[in-house]
C-alpha cells in the first residue's frame, strides 16, 4: 500500500499544539473530515474515541495510530499529526505521544482495514523512519516523508 492513496499533503499538520489525547483527537478529526466530504468532525472524533474505549491506540514509542470505521466514506482516509509536545496516550509503554496517524475506513472494511493499519503500524515502527519525522521541518516535508515511505 503506498501511503499517498490515502493520504493528502492537506491533511498532514506539522506542530500541532495540544495539550491532551482529548484535544489531539479532536485537530485529527477536523483533519480526516476534510478527507470524507460527507462528515463532520464531531462524528469522525465519536468514532475515534469509540474505537479508543477499547483500548488505546498508541502503540509505544511515541506513535499512536487511531482509527476508526464509518459509514459514510467509500475509501480509507488518512491522516497525520507531529504534536509540538508530546502528551499522555495511555500508550502501552507509557510513554507520550507526538506522532499521530489516523485512520478512517468504510463501516464494512474489513480486510483492507487491516491491511492498511499493519502497514501503518509496521511504517511507524521503523525507528529511524521516526526520527526523520520528528526532525522535518514542516507540512510538505512531513508529506514528502509519509507518502515516500517504502518506495526507496
Amino acid at each position: 500500500m503506498k501511503l499517498s492513496e490515502i493520504l493528502s499533503a492537506d491533511r498532514v499538520s506539522y506542530g500541532a499544539s495540544v495539550t491532551s489525547k482529548k484535544k489531539a483527537l479532536e485537530e485529527l478529526s477536523a483533519l480526516l473530515a476534510k478527507g470524507t466530504g460527507t462528515l463532520t468532525s464531531a462524528e469522525v472524533f465519536t468514532s475515534l474515541t469509540g474505537r479508543e474505549k477499547l483500548g488505546s491506540t498508541g502503540l509505544g514509542h511515541g506513535v499512536a495510530i487511531p482509527h476508526g470505521r464509518v459509514a459514510g466514506v467509500e475509501t480509507s482516509v488518512g491522516a497525520f499529526m507531529r504534536l509540538k509536545q508530546a502528551v499522555d496516550y495511555d500508550a502501552h509503554d507509557g510513554n507520550p505521544v507526538d506522532l499521530v496517524f489516523g485512520l478512517l475506513v468504510p463501516q464494512s472494511a474489513t480486510e483492507a482495514h487491516l491491511k492498511h493499519l499493519a502497514a501503518i503500524a509496521e511504517m511507524f515502527s521503523d525507528e529511524d523512519f521516526c526520527a526523520k519525522l520528528r526532525s522535518a521541518s514542516d507540512d510538505k516535508a512531513l508529506y514528502s516523508l509519509l507518502s515516500g515511505y517504502g518506495s526507496n
